[in-house]
């Protein structure tokens, strides 16, 4: 019997130390939409979701977070008190504004999420002529050739590092982006790599005004165009 209470003290003694060492290092990678500070607290919601062996375990086992804009997370633990965690993002380019959420779309035009908020740095794409949304699906637009000028430019913009608050489709093709206060109309889909390069180039010299930039006389063969700001 005394062997038996010696046995079960060590047991307890085993499992005392296993859950009192913790995870108090986290290092983490590949965040963007929310700070590392947010990812801690939606992995490691309390103190035993900090247990290094439970992250040891749960690091062999792939698991969805179900975290809104977060593919997938690797947590690698590294010490007794410490684990690198990896982030990986959702691509998102754009969304569109369907009853009272907000659909992101990836590069593919898929729709990835759909979320009450706003992210800040995702156009909204407005002017566009789509049935019933459906997550994970591409968005159904009725006009095939406008929804792959949306991907385009998306991605053009995504090129030069250039953020905008909104993107309008006008009913006859024409393209007006919006930064601030500042209006850019691109006119038609035709050469949108030089007319977003255009923009890159002038922007230091119009951010801080308010009126609207015409890049629709965009000539790739002409040198030193002169384009027209309007000023509000």
């Amino acid at each position: 019997m005394k062997k038996f209470y010696i046995v079960l003290f060590c047991l307890a003694f085993i499992l005392v130390g296993i859950f009192s060492v913790k995870i108090t290092d986290f290092n983490f990678g590949g965040n963007t939409r929310y700070t590392d500070e947010e990812m801690k607290e939606m992995l490691f919601p309390n103190e035993l979701s900090k247990i290094t062996l439970y992250n040891f375990i749960r690091s062999k086992f792939k698991k969805d977070y179900n975290i809104p804009f977060i593919q997938g997370v690797d947590i690698y633990v590294t010490g007794m008190d410490s684990a690198d965690i990896i982030v990986y993002e959702k691509s998102v380019v754009g969304c569109v504004k369907y009853m009272s959420s907000y659909m992101y779309f990836d590069k593919d035009g898929i729709v990835v999420e759909s979320s009450n908020n706003l992210l800040d740095g995702i156009p909204i794409i407005d002017g566009l002529d789509f049935g019933r949304v459906v997550l994970y699906e591409k968005l159904p637009i009725s006009n095939e050739k406008v929804f792959e000028e949306m991907l385009n430019i998306t991605q053009v913009l995504v090129g030069y590092g250039i953020t905008v608050d909104k993107i309008t489709i006008s009913s006859d093709n024409n393209i007006t982006l919006y930064i601030g206060k500042i209006e850019v109309y691109l006119g038609d889909s035709s050469e949108l790599n030089g007319k977003i390069g255009e923009l890159r180039d002038i922007w230091e010299k119009i951010k801080d005004l308010s009126g609207i930039l015409y890049l629709d006389n965009y000539n790739p063969i002409k040198e030193n165009t002169t384009y027209t700001f309007k000023k509000r």
